[in-house]
């Protein structure tokens, strides 16, 4: 019996190899074209340190790549989780030449572990299955998988490892949570059209006597536009959070970044306020760009960095 349930473990062993040779040979990842040019807000900018931004570009990378295969129409919910599974499987350095593989060997050169890069596959395998989110603490469960390992992981990066920077984690899960809702306000319209997915919660719907339906309409409802603005009122929240985070870095770049980002996102959330996302696309102008960058760089550099823990 021993040897009859070796041979069985054996034999799924094999098989699990085989589905991610096979998935690996006709290509895992399925790109949309999109770079880091296409985001709303700085992904590795000048501003942080030069040794660190190589590691953080294929960070983005294997987060945009796996982001691709979720969002692909043409993929079914299991072909999505399989390619994700194999992207997940290639985290290792001795693992096939893959994006997961220069991730995991930069990351172990920085005396660091990739289970912030593997907590994201965990949101996208959510994406490949679950179209719709009941309340707002399913939401917020969603962002602790899809966005928040971000910022865990530039803390990680440039305050010295997970011992350094967990007590770091609250300001910047409120950052990242912020920007991932402003994103899915952005594209709430897009999002039901192309991938039959709503991330606004479906209690506040209800209690706004609005509908998933009406995000198919060429404006904004009056339920919709209220249950939106419930949605920026928790953005406020979690950007009021995030404000705690540059002056408790000890990074003056890291601190630098933050601000400009929450500039931009505080910005962004008031042109959502104003804004119809269904009728036209929100987003930050050039000017918001240069006066958050600006403004932020000299906040950030003066008053952040300071490792001040409230």
């Amino acid at each position: 019996m021993v040897v009859e349930s070796q041979d069985a473990g054996s034999s799924a062993l094999r098989a699990d190899a085989a589905n991610a040779a096979r998935l690996a040979a006709t290509g895992v990842e399925t790109p949309s074209g999109k770079d880091a040019g296409d985001e709303n807000f700085p992904v590795g900018s000048f501003l942080l340190p030069a040794h660190l931004r190589p590691v953080i570009a294929t960070y983005y990378g294997f987060a945009r790549a796996a982001d691709d295969i979720a969002d692909n129409p043409a993929l079914s919910p299991t072909a999505k989780v399989e390619r994700l599974d194999v992207m997940g499987e290639s985290l290792s350095i001795d693992g096939p030449e893959s994006r997961g593989r220069q991730l995991a060997r930069q990351m172990a050169d920085l005396a660091q572990d990739t289970r912030h890069a593997a907590r994201l596959l965990d949101a996208f395998r959510q994406d490949a299955i679950k179209t719709r989110y009941a309340t707002l603490a399913e939401l917020h469960g969603y962002c602790t998988m899809s966005a928040d390992p971000v910022g865990r992981f530039l803390v990680d990066l440039h305050e010295g490892g997970p011992d350094a920077g967990s007590p770091l984690y609250p300001y910047a899960d409120g950052l990242c949570t912020a920007l991932q809702i402003l994103n899915h306000l952005q594209d709430c319209g897009k999002d039901l059209m192309v991938m039959d997915r709503c991330y606004l919660p479906e209690e506040w719907l209800a209690e706004e006597g609005a509908a998933v339906s009406d995000l198919r309409g060429e404006g904004l409802t009056p339920g919709l536009r209220r249950v939106i603005d419930r949605l920026l009122d928790d953005v406020d929240a979690q950007l009021a959070l995030a404000r705690r985070l540059p002056p408790a870095l000890t990074s003056t770049r890291l601190a630098m970044e933050s601000e400009i980002i929450i500039r931009l996102a505080s910005r962004l959330a008031a042109r959502l306020r104003a804004g119809d996302p269904l009728a036209t696309r929100v987003k930050l102008s050039k000017v918001d760009f240069i006066v958050a960058g600006v403004v932020g760089a000299v906040v950030g550099f003066f008053r952040g960095g300071k490792g001040m823990r409230p």
